[in-house]
C-alpha cells in the first residue's frame, strides 16, 4: 500500500501544480490571498465587516481544492460551472456594496484599506464570474447543410 501512495505522488502532485498555474487556479489562489489580507484588515480595526472575508475566504479554498483534486468532474449532482459562477459574482456585488459603506464611514488606515482593497477584489470577483459564465462557455457547431441521404 506504501509503494502505490508513493507511485501515485508524483500524478497527484503533477495535477495540483498544473491547476495551480491554471488561469482559474491563479484566479482562486489571487481571492485567497486578497480576501485574507482584507480580513486582516477588517480584524485590525473593527470585525464589523470581517464575516464576508471570512465566508468568501473559505468558499474559495473549498473550490480551489473541489476544482485542482478534479472532484468537479467525479460530483455530478452540483453544476459546478453555476455555482462557480453565482459564487463569484454575489462576491463581487457584496464585496463592491461592503467597500463602498466603509469608505464612506471613514475609519483608521486599516479600514480605509480593507475598503481600497475591497475594491480591488470586486474587480477580481468580477472577472472570475465573466471568465466562469457557462453560457459564454458553450461553443455552437455548425448545423450540417447536405441532405443525409444524398444529393437530391
Amino acid at each position: 500500500m506504501a509503494d502505490s501512495e508513493r507511485y501515485s505522488a508524483p500524478g497527484c502532485w503533477a495535477a495540483c501544480t498544473t491547476f495551480g498555474r491554471s488561469r482559474k487556479g491563479l484566479l482562486l489562489l489571487s481571492e485567497i490571498v486578497v480576501c485574507l489580507v482584507i480580513l486582516i484588515c477588517f480584524s485590525a480595526s473593527t470585525s464589523a465587516y470581517s464575516s464576508l472575508s471570512v465566508v468568501e475566504l473559505v468558499l474559495a479554498t473549498v473550490f480551489y481544492v473541489i476544482y485542482m483534486c478534479d472532484w468537479h468532474t467525479k460530483m455530478h449532482f452540483i453544476h459546478w460551472p453555476w455555482s462557480d459562477f453565482l459564487r463569484s459574482f454575489i462576491a463581487a456585488v457584496l464585496y463592491l456594496v461592503t467597500s463602498i459603506v466603509v469608505l464612506v464611514e471613514r475609519g483608521n488606515g486599516s479600514r480605509i484599506a480593507a475598503g481600497v482593497l475591497g475594491l480591488g477584489v470586486t474587480f477580481l470577483f468580477g472577472y472570475d464570474a465573466y471568465f466562469t459564465f457557462p453560457l459564454r462557455q458553450q461553443r455552437h457547431t455548425a448545423a450540417p447543410t447536405d441532405p443525409a441521404d444524398g444529393p437530391v
